[in-house]
C-alpha cells in the first residue's frame, strides 16, 4: 500500500464532551439518584393522601415503596428532560397501563391525573418545571439540576 501523501490533514480526534446529559446515563440509576436527592432537600412536600392513594384505577394497591412520590417525582422531571413540553394528560398515558378485568378483556387505562397534576405543582414550586400554557416544560434552573445529577450518576468517585 502507498503511503498517504495527500496534503489533507488527518481526520482530527472527537471533540471532548463538555459535560454529561440525562440523555447519557442509564434511567434507572438517574432516576433512583434524583429522588434521594430530592428526599434529600426536603423541599418536596410528599401530600398526606399519598401514603393511602392507588397511582390509577388500573391498580388493585397503593405502591409499596413509601418514597414511591420522589422516585415518581424524578421520573417525571426526567420525561420533561427528554420530551419538552408535556401536559397532565400525557403523563397519565405515560404512567398507565393494561387494566385486568378478570374473565373479560384488559383495556388501556390511563393512570391517576391527581398524582400526575400535584406532582408537576411541586416541581413548579422547586423551579424544576415552568407552565408553557397548559402545557409544563424544564426551566433552566432545572436542566442545570438534572444536568449536574447526571454528572454525578456518570462519574460517582466525585
Amino acid at each position: 500500500r502507498p503511503p498517504n501523501l495527500s496534503m489533507e490533514a488527518p481526520a482530527a480526534a472527537a471533540p471532548a464532551r463538555r459535560g454529561v446529559t440525562v440523555k447519557d446515563v442509564p434511567a434507572a440509576e438517574f432516576i433512583h439518584v434524583y429522588a434521594a436527592h430530592l428526599k434529600r432537600q426536603n423541599k418536596l412536600r410528599v401530600p398526606k393522601w399519598a401514603e393511602y392513594v392507588k397511582t390509577g384505577c388500573l391498580k388493585e394497591l397503593s405502591p409499596l415503596d413509601p418514597d414511591w412520590y420522589y422516585i415518581r417525582a424524578a421520573s417525571m422531571a426526567r420525561k420533561l428532560y427528554l420530551r419538552g413540553k408535556i401536559g397532565v394528560g400525557s403523563f397519565q398515558r405515560i404512567y398507565g397501563g393494561r387494566k385486568n378485568n378478570g374473565a373479560c378483556p384488559s383495556h388501556f387505562v390511563e393512570s391517576s391525573g391527581k398524582v400526575a397534576r400535584q406532582i408537576l405543582h411541586d416541581l413548579e414550586k422547586l423551579n424544576v418545571v415552568t407552565r408553557d400554557g397548559e402545557m409544563r416544560r424544564l426551566s433552566q434552573e432545572g436542566q442545570r439540576d438534572l444536568d449536574g445529577i447526571a454528572g454525578q450518576v456518570a462519574n460517582p468517585q466525585q
